[in-house]
């Protein structure tokens, strides 16, 4: 995977969307061509969670949190529940990889066309506890500052199963 540098000329929105893509396109390889025992494998103890199937449905299920829910204001109907709250990630086990990432895939395109559609200053319909609303611009960066992190955990466990780096 080949990332070039930003032309200056590239507006704020183009950057963004472009780092976006940019993050889940290195989630998606940290996946390529492994298997579905070392997609499900939890190889960290302290972890049992922290799979590279669980990290993918996690990266999808956060982006439709920050789109759809809060930016949005739809109805949370996420996998989440207050006694599970990280069952995106546990029942990411029983679902094939490819359709973990073909879904992953669908949703940010779908994601692409909603910033496509709404202004970066434009605020989101769910307020936060402090009744503020965060704009589309901080949920674009955000979601861009927690897929990179995922990402170097994804790396970790790509490494862990079967010694695949890079990428």
């Amino acid at each position: 995977m080949t990332r070039t540098d930003t032309p200056p000329a590239w507006d704020e929105r183009t950057q963004l969307t472009t780092f976006l893509d940019y993050v889940r396109a290195t989630a998606r390889a940290k996946c390529e061509e492994v298997s579905e025992e070392d997609a499900r494998k939890a190889l960290l103890p302290g972890s049992p969670l922290m799979t590279l199937s669980g990290l993918i449905s996690h990266l999808r299920w956060v982006e439709y949190y920050w789109f759809r829910v809060v930016f949005l204001g739809e109805e949370d109907e996420g996998p989440w529940t207050e006694e599970d709250p990280d069952r995106e990630m546990r029942i990411a086990v029983d679902i094939p990889l490819s359709q973990l990432l073909d879904e992953y895939a669908a949703d940010s395109a779908r994601h692409n066309e909603l910033i496509a559609a709404h202004g970066l200053d434009d605020r989101a319909q769910r307020k936060r506890d402090d009744g503020s609303a965060v704009d589309l611009r901080w949920i674009v960066l955000h979601l861009i500052e927690e897929t990179a992190r995922h990402n170097g955990h994804l790396d970790i466990l790509r490494e862990m199963a079967d010694g695949r780096t890079g990428a």
